[in-house]
């Protein structure tokens, strides 16, 4: 149990801007809002980073997501409640997220780009990986007390 967190904004201001330049661009880029989350959660999931599922599946009902979604993500392969793009999207963060646990064989671009520009497909690899950079971000340099304040926000 980590009980001194470390905080790297004060102790890396630098590299905690250009984290936080990249999640501004996600965040601009096109991408749907909902589906940055669905995705977000997903690899949050994948990774257990609880103050990421915390704070993202707030986020999502802020903005509309529904309850039932929030809790049936991860069995989106069974569910009807998440269209194509949302599945390809979720395939792909599977895909991405657990390499070390899948390998790295080649990418299959099929079920993306029947949904997805190639820019769109950039910026969701972008987000998927600043995503797993979060959670280790958060798995790594976060206290269960914090864990709690996002619970709590």
């Amino acid at each position: 149990m980590q009980t001194n967190p470390i905080s790297a904004p004060q102790v890396a201001p630098e590299g905690y801007a250009a984290l936080r330049g990249v999640e501004t661009y996600v965040r601009a880029c096109g991408l749907p809002f909902s589906l940055i989350e669905l995705v977000k959660m997903r690899a949050s999931q994948i990774n257990g980073c609880a103050y990421c599922l915390a704070m993202h599946s707030k986020d999502a009902r802020k903005h509309g997501e529904t309850e039932e979604r929030l809790y049936l993500l991860n069995a989106w392969r069974e569910s009807s409640l998440y269209t194509p793009a949302e599945k390809a999207a979720l395939a792909w963060t599977e895909t991405l997220t657990s390499m070390a646990q899948r390998g790295s064989a080649q990418p299959d671009y099929g079920p993306l780009r029947a949904h997805f520009s190639d820019k769109e497909i950039v910026d969701l690899t972008i987000l998927i990986g600043m995503i797993n950079l979060w959670n280790r971000y958060a798995v790594g340099l976060y206290s269960e007390q914090t864990i709690a304040k996002a619970e709590a926000a």
